[in-house]
């Protein structure tokens, strides 16, 4: 039930003109997962449960159906069991008639109620007639690779407008010509679907996160029993490409927390590579990055959190949970650093700086150099090791050289070091660098390293003189350290990050949903004759799905499957069902005595599949070509140029063309080209003029 403060948001809503079903009582009962004819009793108990909220709605001027947000599509709808096209339709017999119908799409409306917020929420499902649709093929099937998938007859679109159109009745060609939408999810009537659009807060949501969006969707595409949900990801938080961002960080993206999984990558990505890529830059180790900036608040965080931080992943991490952190009533107490003086507030007490110097460690992070920080440390100690054989008096820089020349093979290493070394601690001494005041050469020379002491300055007597400490991160200032270190990581290792970025296609599958009930579940695949066959220039898609009780007969499969057909694709819309394949029996012999097992896979026989209809594959009818120099077979959304002479497409970036560029007006792929310069300049010339503009 919805709440009060829901109640009273309803009070302000405006009443649409009701149809003729919408001035009905409650839909029919759900088909149940445990039976397949419905009795009185289950219909009179679905019917006053589904009388409250419609009760609640009515008492207050509003006509739509109102669900609990959190518990929506119901309770009723999650014993749906049958296929996606009949369980859409039972929902949208639930939320009442049209709320209006053009041009062959109805729209239907039902309303979210948020107990905890009292907000009101609308969501909206179109039901698209594709053979009056002015798109009726699906560009999202061909960039998750159904291009082969038939045509399905409707497509259903559940849609929640943007907050400013709350109180607004959007009509179903607004609906779909809009793309500002908090989400945007299409599903094919075989249960193949799209999320198109989905935006949280910083998209523009004023009641709804993300995650709430995301789980409304989730529970929708279940209860309905979709077959398969497919996203292209390109998410983004404060310009942070999460997929990069959090796949590094936690091993998976944020659509892996509701089951999605790579589908496919785009510039013939495989999934071992991408997971090549992914642990690639998990691994590189932060000292590895060539950012300044990077390596000075990397030493800041490895103080505060008190952790190495060694791997990117674990940085990354540690930047992440910092984020959502309160801020303590007492800070950590960190000792004094030269790195940390722009944070520390006003000190209270002083050091000796007559002579001022830094850990070499510290020196290092701020070094920018192909060795590795292990490498420069061991180089230093070195040194000091060779001034201190020599007594720790003064040597001149060529004489440490050539001592230490014997442990260092590397002299650009020892070079590099010697260069950086000069009022710097290394362990328990001090390397100091001056100049010879006869031979103005650089003399190198040690001093016995001790904490200077810390003198208190004009305080009141009895007061205890506070360490420093320093301030905490603010929310804007992790932000801007994460940015720092993705791109700083992109740049240390940029084909592994183009190879995470490419990978954008993901997809969720939901399978058949066979549960142990009283009720069978095939996928019933059309069986095309050899002449038909020859016609077809794809392969098959996957049978539809056929629910039929334990004790139907063959007969009766036989039309169940002749019926899924007619009232699923555009293809088999005059499709006559003769016989089964891969099920034993005659017409009236029982299903279960056949042979074949719930989940199979039925091959169906018949005539009357339209060979010529347009609207065929997802694909379309046109016969196109892909293939790549990058490796790519098949349309990944990416973009792409056909050669002018084999009609074969590929990818713009892949043959150099940016995408900030126009397409050439004549564009020749490698073997064409090469073909024609074999031919001769005369040849090569006439193929490259243009036609003239008649």
């Amino acid at each position: 039930m919805p709440s009060m403060r829901a109640l009273e948001r309803l009070a302000s809503w405006p009443t649409p003109t009701p149809t003729a079903a919408a001035e009905g009582k409650a839909g029919p009962c759900p088909p149940s997962a445990t039976t397949t004819t419905t009795t009185s009793s289950s219909c009179s108990s679905s019917a006053s449960a589904s009388a409250k909220p419609a009760a609640a709605a009515e008492g207050n001027g509003s006509g739509a159906r109102v669900y609990p947000l959190r518990d929506f599509p119901g309770r009723e709808a999650a014993a749906l069991g049958g296929a996606f096209r009949d369980n859409v339709r039972w929902l949208l017999k639930q939320w009442g008639g049209a709320a209006s119908a053009v041009g062959g799409s109805s729209a239907w409306r039902a309303l979210l109620s948020d107990d905890r917020t009292g907000a009101v929420v609308p969501i909206f499902a179109v039901e698209e007639l594709v053979a009056s649709s002015p798109a009726p093929l699906c560009y999202y099937c061909r960039w998750a690779g159904w291009s082969h998938h038939w045509v399905s007859k409707r497509k259903y679109h559940f849609i929640i407008p943007a907050s400013a159109h709350w109180d607004h009745h959007l009509g179903a060609d607004v609906l779909l010509g809009r793309n500002d939408h908090l989400l945007h999810g299409m599903i094919h009537s075989n249960g193949f679907g799209h999320l198109v659009m989905l935006r949280g807060r910083d998209g523009g949501s004023t009641v709804l996160s993300g995650c709430d969006i995301m789980d409304i969707w989730d529970r929708l595409c279940s209860v309905l029993r979709a077959r398969a949900v497919s996203v292209v990801d390109f998410s983004q938080k404060r310009s942070l490409d999460l997929r990069l961002l959090l796949g590094v960080a936690y091993g998976e993206t944020w659509f892996t927390r509701w089951g999605y999984c790579l589908a496919k990558g785009c510039f013939s990505v495989s999934t071992s590579t991408y997971a090549a890529s992914m642990e690639a830059l998990a691994s590189l180790p932060v000292d590895y990055l060539r950012s300044r900036h990077v390596r000075r608040v990397v030493t800041i965080y490895r103080r505060l959190s008190n952790n190495p931080l060694v791997t990117v992943r674990e940085f990354l991490r540690c930047l992440l949970d910092w984020k959502h952190r309160e801020q303590p009533l007492s800070l950590p107490h960190v000792r004094a650093c030269t790195r940390l003086q722009f944070m520390l507030p006003k000190p209270v007490m002083k050091r000796d700086r007559q002579q001022p110097c830094q850990r070499f460690e510290d020196v290092v992070d701020l070094l920018q150099c192909r060795w590795s920080k292990r490498r420069l440390l061991h180089a230093a100690e070195v040194v000091v090791d060779r001034l201190l054989e020599h007594g720790g008096g003064e040597m001149t820089r060529q004489a440490v050289r050539d001592a230490a020349r014997g442990a260092i093979g590397d002299t650009g290493l020892l070079d590099f070091v010697i260069k950086s070394l000069g009022d710097t601690i290394v362990g328990n001494y001090i390397v100091r660098r001056l100049p010879n005041a006869e031979t103005h050469l650089l003399h190198f020379s040690l001093e016995e390293f001790e904490e200077p002491a810390l003198a208190p300055l004009d305080v009141e007597v009895g007061c205890t003189p506070s360490p420093p400490v320093v301030r905490w991160p603010s929310t804007v200032e992790v932000e801007r350290d994460l940015r720092a270190v993705c791109q700083a990581m992109v740049e240390a290792c940029s084909e592994a990050a183009q190879a995470v970025l490419d990978c954008k296609h993901w997809v969720k599958w939901w399978g058949l949903g066979d549960e142990s009930d009283d009720q069978l579940r095939f996928f019933i695949k059309w069986q095309p004759k050899p002449s038909e066959a020859a016609v077809l220039i794809q392969p098959l898609p996957p049978g539809e799905i056929v629910v039929v009780p334990l004790h139907a007969s063959m007969g009766e499969l036989l039309v169940e499957s002749e019926h899924a057909l007619q009232d699923t694709y555009c293809f088999f819309e005059e499709f006559q069902a003769e016989a089964l394949n891969g099920i034993a029996g005659e017409k009236w012999d029982p299903v279960m005595l056949g042979g074949a097992e719930s989940g199979d896979t039925i091959s169906v026989y018949g005539n009357g599949a339209d060979m010529e209809t347009e609207l065929r594959c997802q694909g379309g009818p046109d016969l196109w070509e892909v293939r790549c120099v990058c490796g790519a077979q098949d349309d990944d959304g990416e973009r792409m140029v056909a050669c002018d002479a084999c009609d074969v497409w590929q990818h713009t970036r892949c043959v150099g063309i940016a995408d900030s560029e126009p397409v050439p007006p004549l564009f020749l792929c490698m073997l064409c080209g090469g073909a024609l310069m074999a031919a001769g300049p005369s040849i090569l010339e006439e193929a490259l003029t243009l036609p003239e503009a008649k």
